[in-house]
């Protein structure tokens, strides 16, 4: 592992004049205005720079915010646009992504720390493609024509029933700092094809490409109140999601807050979407192709420096190959480069800030302590103290917090496994279902351990690989709902049936 931490600043021209104007508002109705409560900064966590200071929204601004996207949701302006109309909006807003896809790249990495690569052909495209994706169903909520079975009197009298699928409302959309721009874009993309209006909350440390965003979208034709963006801490999400003018939550981020919002959410019976935590179980079996499964499995848990819901942290490896996965794990570790992550040569950004690296750090301590082995990395790097090794780790009991908890860092454990009942049972000892993946050749072994863990996603032969139309959804304390794919849209669609006597 080696950490480069050399000068570095954007390139886009689009990205300085979006940093040269720091002070950030707040998007309401159409407008940017000022919050009520303090303004909170936004740093680059790799150098620590200062790049923007946000309004912090209070409950004046919560309540315009709600009131703005209730007026847009039942205005003839948004709920009169013809469904060909809305996924055109949807596409030109994919188009006007991809076409500041460099600036965006570059704004996200300098606010999340993740690396230029990982945004610029990752996420940025991905957040395009689930506008264009969603852009073709808007044309597509259909209902259907129901046959009865049952009379109706007077005789000579027909019944006509028929479904139709129609718009829930107002959406507080809530989102996490570790993808921001991606996770905003898998909550708005459907909720707009819905015909349903939003107010979004962006993490408090990763705010400036939602801000960007609706910049964009506002130029691409979105009309006043559609969407609205409020930035602050965790009140804000908090106020968003005991609302009584908010028809559902949708929401990305820790377990522990899905508990709080489901509470907040009683008052007016909100429905509800939770992607929530994940301790993600990778099983490799003794047929594994090695040449596959070792990249695989070490993208799987360092990718975005382990900052993801799915990430692979505890891969149970057949006895056979055991120490030869623990040994190819820390050559891949080791191999990475570290540092700002838009230096092109990096592999690796920091993470999120000092606090999560912090948190990482006392996870290793204490397995350290315990007894577990440090194979490969295991520290902080870089005078920020935001950057963390790529750390593998042998010798973890089931019972230790390292296993049991979600990390959130570029952390794997490593146990060995002697037959697949094993594994399995290991694999699903655990409070999450988020996803889990399966490494062999043998395609009938594959389809029957898939078949046997209780998570959400299966990967055979892969891990932590999305597409629009892949529905994706946790199954335990991993969440409720789904998102992606045609069942995302049901998050934002209500089903009405008509009953009529002809």
């Amino acid at each position: 592992m080696t950490l480069h931490l050399r000068p570095t600043a954007p390139k886009t021209e689009g990205a300085r004049a979006f940093l040269a104007a720091p002070d950030k508002r707040l998007l309401i109705d159409g407008a940017w205005v000022e919050g009520s409560g303090d303004r909170f900064e936004s740093h680059d966590p790799a150098s620590g720079a200062l790049l923007a200071t946000l309004a912090e929204a209070g409950a004046a601004e919560v309540d315009a915010a709600v009131d703005a996207a209730r007026r847009a949701f039942e205005g003839d302006l948004w709920r009169g646009m013809t469904p060909s109309a809305r996924g055109r909006l949807l596409w030109r807003i994919a188009e006007t992504i991809e076409a500041h896809a460099d600036e965006l790249a570059e704004i996200e990495t300098l606010d999340q720390g993740k690396s230029f690569r990982t945004a610029r052909f990752g996420e940025i495209p991905a957040a395009a493609e689930q506008f264009r994706y969603y852009a073709g169903f808007a044309t597509k909520l259909l209902g259907t024509t129901i046959p009865t079975s049952i009379g109706y009197q007077p005789p000579g009298k027909k019944v006509f029933a028929y479904t139709s699928r129609e718009p829930v409302g107002v959406v507080a959309a809530i989102v996490p700092w570790n993808s921001p721009m991606l996770m905003a874009a898998m909550k708005l993309a459907p909720a707009l094809c819905a015909g349903c209006t939003v107010v979004l909350k962006p993490a408090e440390d990763t705010s400036l490409t939602a801000l960007r965003l609706g910049e964009l979208m506002i130029e691409a034709g979105l009309p006043a109140g559609v969407v609205n963006i409020l930035t602050g801490h965790g009140a804000v999400g908090a106020a968003l999601a005991a609302h009584g003018g908010v028809d559902k939550v949708t929401f990305t981020g820790s377990t522990a807050t899905g508990r709080r919002i489901v509470v907040a959410a009683a008052g007016n019976l909100k429905k509800l979407t939770l992607e929530l935590g994940g301790k993600s179980p990778v099983i490799v079996r003794a047929d594994a192709d090695l040449s596959l499964a070792l990249p695989g499995v070490a993208r799987g848990i360092f990718h975005n420096a382990g900052q993801v819901c799915v990430a692979g942290s505890r891969v149970y490896a057949a006895r056979p190959i055991y120490e030869a996965l623990v040994d190819g794990l820390a050559r891949e570790a080791a191999r990475l480069r570290l540092g700002h992550g838009l230096d092109p040569e990096v592999d690796l950004g920091p993470l999120v800030s000092a606090r999560q690296a912090e948190r990482v750090d006392a996870y290793v301590a204490e397995g350290a302590g315990a007894g577990v082995e440090i194979v490969a990395g295991g520290k902080r790097a870089g005078d920020a103290a935001t950057f963390y090794e790529p750390t593998v780790l042998t010798g973890a009991r089931p019972d230790m917090r390292l296993m049991r908890e979600e990390i959130f860092g570029p952390v794997v454990a490593v146990t060995p496994f002697e037959e697949d009942e094993a594994a399995i049972a290991a694999a699903n000892d655990t409070r999450y279902g988020l996803a889990a993946s399966v490494w062999t050749r043998d395609l009938s072994a594959a389809h029957r351990m898939a078949g046997s863990i209780r998570a959400g996603t299966v990967w055979i032969n892969g891990h932590s690989y999305f597409s629009p139309e892949l529905p994706k959804g946790g199954w335990k304390e991993s969440g409720w709902g789904i998102e992606n794919g045609a069942n995302g849209l049901d998050n934002y669609l209500e089903s009405k049936t008509v009953c009529a006597i002809l």
